[in-house]
């Protein structure tokens, strides 16, 4: 217990901050960090004392990861790049742009690329594999993609 104070003492405000660059919200970076320490205290997680702020920065880094993929697409567009404050009028007229623009890429081999990327959240070699091409092949079907979708976009 004592151990833990001390890490906490020397390491909160590195964890808090990495927490906060992730998330882009101080209530849940103060929340990540807490359940760490929550984890430490409940003896789930051992770790060697020598590289304590490695474990611990990695410890917050996953655990914001994990919050994340908890998030839906659209919360994290707007935290990630949208200040509080910015009116967010149009937002839903564009964020329909962008779905019917999706709908009309060609060759539809892109679309189904876009959707499993983007709103399934699958990596090149997952496509892949579910595609039976390349890696190469789905990196240049995104890359085709997203151009027609930056000239549809900025009509």
């Amino acid at each position: 217990m004592r151990q833990i104070g001390q890490l906490f003492k020397e390491h909160y405000s590195a964890m808090f901050r990495l927490a906060v660059v992730l998330l882009h919200d101080e209530e849940e970076g103060r929340d990540v960090v807490h359940d760490v320490f929550a984890m430490l205290l409940d003896g789930d997680i051992r770790f060697d004392a020598d590289k304590a702020r490695a474990f611990l920065l990695s410890c917050v880094r996953n655990s914001c990861l994990n919050v994340m993929r908890g998030r839906s697409t659209r919360e994290q567009a707007m935290k990630s790049y949208l200040p509080e404050d910015e009116a967010t009028e149009g937002l839903e007229e564009q964020i329909a742009t962008l779905h019917d623009s999706i709908k009309d890429l060609a060759p539809p081999v892109c679309r189904e690329i876009v959707l499993l990327h983007y709103r399934d959240g699958l990596t090149f070699k997952e496509i892949a594999e579910r595609l039976d091409v390349s890696e190469t092949t789905i990196y240049k079907h995104l890359r085709q993609a997203m151009n027609q979708l930056r000239l549809t976009i900025n009509k």
